[in-house]
């Protein structure tokens, strides 16, 4: 078989984590130093699954305005374009500016080049940031960050999962707005979490890859109206 070739690293900010970049043929991997495969090209059924039902919720809609936290190899945003108007707006964070790099250069093809649409914008940063600066400015808001409430590579995403932070979601949530949360596995306390802060909670469960491969979970918190 190939063997993997290595591309490029990358640090994850204030964490000591590394992000190496693979590629074997037209397959590509990112992994955490140390700690093994975070994201396949090949595998992103879940993925796709966290933006195609996100934006089913959204039905109805005019000219929504999402906010993705976390890039990753583009499949989610790729997804998200495919069900949304002409006139939508998507803004997508990502913390490791390499990730956008290799999505704007080698991995962009595995997604079909979902950075050069139109109507993206990209923050370069703490999707945190991102929702602590705006109230009742989204239509939803998908988070597929780290690996979900148990995160693989920094600590400061906690924060995410938290009340505090889930409280801020919900007040950058319009009315009847969508936070949608992607998790390797399930999470009975962050469930709760979801519940208290007021959220309608739907929870599924997902295959990596074409009904195969490990289940993940989607929740889907609708904020009320």
């Amino acid at each position: 078989m190939r063997p993997w070739e290595l591309l490029d690293t990358a640090p994850v900010p204030g964490e000591g984590v590394e992000l190496r970049l693979y590629r074997r043929g037209d397959e590509f991997a990112i992994n955490i130093a140390g700690r093994g495969e975070l994201m396949n090209s090949r595998v992103h059924g879940s993925e796709d699954a966290l933006a195609e039902q996100t934006c089913a919720r959204l039905k109805g809609c005019v000219n929504p305005r999402l906010l993705i936290g976390g890039l990753g190899m583009g499949f989610t945003l790729a997804a998200a374009l495919r069900h949304v108007g002409d006139q939508a707006q998507v803004v997508v964070a990502e913390l490791v500016p390499a990730v956008v790099t290799w999505n704007r250069g080698p991995l962009g093809e595995c997604a079909g080049h979902p950075l050069l649409d139109s109507r993206v914008t990209v923050h370069e940063g703490d999707v945190a940031r991102v929702i602590k600066g705006g109230q009742q400015i989204y239509d939803a808001i998908l988070l597929d960050v780290d690996n979900g409430p148990e995160g693989l590579t920094r600590t400061e995403n906690d924060w995410l999962y938290n009340f505090s932070g889930l409280s801020a979601a919900c007040a950058a949530l319009r009315p009847g707005g969508v936070l949608a949360v992607w998790s390797a596995g399930p999470d009975r306390d962050f469930v709760e979490r979801l519940r208290k802060v007021g959220f309608d909670v739907d929870e599924i469960r997902v295959r990596a890859h074409g009904g195969k491969g490990a289940r993940h979970v989607i929740w889907f918190a609708r904020r009320g109206g």
